[in-house]
């Protein structure tokens, strides 16, 4: 009850891809990587 089945998972990939559409999730996810680095590198530099 508390996890999230396959049927879930497949759901809410589907809505990305809708809302997003194909083209901006590659974007979106490296604009995610280059904030995690930022990230990193500010952790670093404390």
């Amino acid at each position: 009850m508390g996890s999230l089945s396959i049927w879930h998972w497949i759901i809410i990939l589907a809505i990305v891809l809708i809302l997003f559409g194909r083209g901006k999730i590659p974007e979106l996810m490296s604009d995610i990587g280059r904030g995690i680095r930022e990230f990193r590198n500010g952790v670093k530099d404390d």
